[in-house]
């Protein structure tokens, strides 16, 4: 509960003793002239009527003192010492703001990854809406669904059932909606009906490079709209949110097209080569295969680069579907292919392509897709070293030995 004004420990108001002592000073030696004055006047002694004239003079000068000059000034003081409480709780407010948006800040500049600042979010959520429900909702990549990031620690989320951005009310119009009672008549339709009743919602659009993607929202008590703290709170989360969030997923998307081929996705030669350090460690055995899609040329002068573009998807959808999670697949250039197979012999790498081999014939039957195929060769760690560059020769020599021998098959390099 706030103190009292008049008892709060900073509220002092300022002493008026020498104003009062310099009045009553003023006020007696005006009393004593103008009873000497009288007295002079008539010639006479004093007497005790002229005291009497000279105590009511002083207690009208009195009153007349305290109505023009004391009343005034502790009504001014009152004023002063008002109007000073609120610019002091104004700049506590204004203080409290910055704090949080600077904490927000750091704590968000601290998350290197998406999972990460949701979880700065969350936390968020709980110091600006305290006990109420709240939650981010973000959409997915298609931009048609939404679904729920973050949301309050302790109190969870209020489970807003809007079903896509553009049919959020706060998303279409690009700013904050705050509703006192899911009731109202221009109430969202999504606050009606819900499980636990009646509730007051606030629900400020979140910004991700650009585009308004997602919502933040919190439900309170039925005709208890949020605090202006609260909605400062939460403007504050979602622009902070949106923009690292944006941030990491650029860096996220510059790092994707750093390090993968643009037109099939799997990782290109500089990155398959850093992959390896780690792929590859403690003399583990591994398996290098090199393919080349057999007579790509003929495909591209037939049917277009559009239908060569197309094959190359195709080929490294296979490939994706075909091999493990922890075998790697790379666009060496044009329409070649590496393959290295951690933990594989050139019998078991043998085995992993001929399944390639079926899986690109099947893949092939719908007919979207000019007929191709391809030609492979092999070479493994135990038979001819461990050394990389080593075995890429091996391989690309089994794979010319493949397109000698009639293409649309599978050499392992001899040991």
């Amino acid at each position: 509960m706030p103190m009292p004004l008049r008892s709060a420990p900073w509220f002092r108001l300022p002493k008026p003793q020498p104003m009062l002592r310099s009045t009553i000073k003023t006020a007696a030696i005006s009393t004593v002239s103008y009873v000497l004055a009288v007295v002079i006047h008539q010639r006479t002694p004093i007497g005790s009527h002229d005291f009497a004239l000279g105590v009511r003079f002083l207690l009208f000068q009195g009153v007349l003192v305290y109505f023009l000059q004391l009343r005034p000034y502790y009504r001014t003081q009152m004023t002063y010492a008002e109007a000073s409480a609120e610019r002091r709780a104004v700049a506590q407010a204004a203080a409290r703001r910055q704090e949080f948006d600077s904490r927000l800040h750091r704590g968000l500049e601290l998350a290197d990854h998406e999972p990460e600042a949701l979880a700065v979010v969350s936390r968020a959520l709980g110091v600006v809406t305290a006990d109420n429900p709240s939650e981010l909702l973000l959409a997915d990549s298609s931009h048609a669904h939404l679904s729920r990031m973050a949301d309050h620690p302790a109190g969870g989320g209020p489970g807003c059932q809007v079903g896509s951005p553009n049919a959020c009310a706060a998303v279409r119009r690009g700013q904050t909606a705050v509703f006192n009672s899911g009731d109202d008549l221009d109430a969202c339709p999504h606050l009606r009906n819900r499980p636990g009743g009646d509730c007051s919602a606030v629900c400020v659009p979140v910004t991700i490079l650009g585009n308004t993607v997602g919502v933040l929202h919190a439900t309170g008590p039925t005709g208890q709209a949020p605090s202006a703290d609260v909605v400062f709170g939460l403007e504050t989360v979602a622009n902070e949110a949106g923009a690292r969030i944006g941030m990491i997923r650029a860096l996220t998307r510059s790092q994707i097209q750093a390090s993968t081929d643009p037109l099939t996705g799997l990782l290109n030669r500089r990155s398959l080569e850093d992959a390896l350090r780690s792929a590859i460690t403690d003399g583990r055995s591994y398996a290098v295969v090199m393919s080349d899609l057999d007579h790509f040329k003929l495909v591209n002068d037939t049917h277009g680069h559009d239908a060569g573009d197309r094959a190359l998807r195709l080929f490294a959808g296979v490939l994706r579907r075909s091999l493990r999670p922890q075998d790697l697949a790379c666009r060496y250039g044009g329409e070649e292919f590496v393959l290295v197979l951690p933990d594989c012999d050139a019998i078991e790498a043998e085995h992993v392509v001929e399944r390639v081999r079926i899986s690109l014939a099947s893949a092939l039957a719908n007919g979207t897709t000019p007929a191709f195929t391809a030609s492979f060769g092999i070479a493994d760690s135990l038979s001819q070293g461990d050394d990389y560059d080593r075995l890429l020769t091996v391989a690309d020599t089994a794979l010319l030995d493949a397109k000698r021998a009639g293409r649309d098959r599978v050499v392992v390099a001899p040991g």
